[in-house]
């Protein structure tokens, strides 16, 4: 019997995308999965699409928050009613290609692996793609990730008997503490260095605020990595130098 994968799709006023995330869902040829969508008090037409989705498929499970608490409380409410081995994420704006979770069940079968991700197209609002392939390293290391996260939060998959009780934080960078404090424990991620994602660039999205990015960081490494000084301000410089040949590329 194939593993069952539960998919965690936190949602906020997403009407203009939700609907081709959750058809990329849908279209997999892995069939083994739940789908899990919290919708953290949209006041767009969110819901709706949603709920006529889940009204259809029973494998789709819908839960339409009383008050916005933001993305890291979804994504711990999901994770306390997912039942399946392994756990995928994925954001209300991004598209799965239709072998993504056949490709990484099979990987983390046959290699008994903890956590997996892959290589991704960036996408612009109206869908076009607009960057070459992004490429997944092989491994990638908890000290590789305080230096720069280049995981997608939309490509990964992790065992749940791993995550355990780990939670987001509502810090903000949310995805790139819940890898760092993740890695602590599997030591490793594993790359498939295979396009099986579409990573969607929206005009208000926090990552593009360079600012705030560099603020974030800085109390990532200082506040919930606690480094010494000397330490922060080492993987600090090495963030900056990687976003900037980052931007050049």
């Amino acid at each position: 019997m194939e593993p069952l994968v539960s998919i965690i799709v936190p949602c906020y006023n997403s009407s203009k995308f939700i609907t081709a995330t959750l058809n990329s869902v849908i279209a997999q040829d892995y069939k083994s999965w739940e789908l899990i969508i919290i919708d953290d008090k949209s006041t767009d037409d969110s819901c709706n699409i949603v709920e006529a989705f889940a009204s259809k498929y029973h494998n789709i499970q819908f839960i339409s928050l009383s008050e916005n608490k933001g993305v890291s409380n979804a994504r711990n409410l999901g994770m306390t009613m997912a039942k399946g081995k392994y756990i995928a994420f994925l954001d209300s704006d991004d598209i799965w290609l239709e072998n993504k979770l056949s490709r990484q069940v099979a990987y983390m079968e046959d290699k008994m692996l903890p956590m997996t991700f892959c290589a991704y197209n960036r996408i612009n609002e109206d869908g076009a793609i607009i960057s070459g392939v992004t490429p997944a390293p092989v491994t990638y290391s908890y000290h590789q990730l305080l230096s720069h996260n280049v995981i997608i939060f939309s490509t990964s998959m992790v065992l749940k008997s791993v995550i355990g009780d780990l939670q987001f934080s509502p810090a903000g960078h949310e995805d790139w503490i819940f890898f760092l404090q993740l890695f602590k424990k599997c030591k490793l991620g594993y790359g498939i260095n295979e396009p099986l994602a579409l990573y969607r660039i929206r005009k208000d999205s926090l990552s593009s605020n360079k600012m705030k990015a560099v603020v974030k960081t800085w109390k990532i490494l200082r506040e919930s990595e606690k480094l010494n000084l000397a330490m922060s301000m080492y993987y600090f410089s090495r963030y900056a130098v990687l976003t900037v040949l980052k931007r050049l590329r």
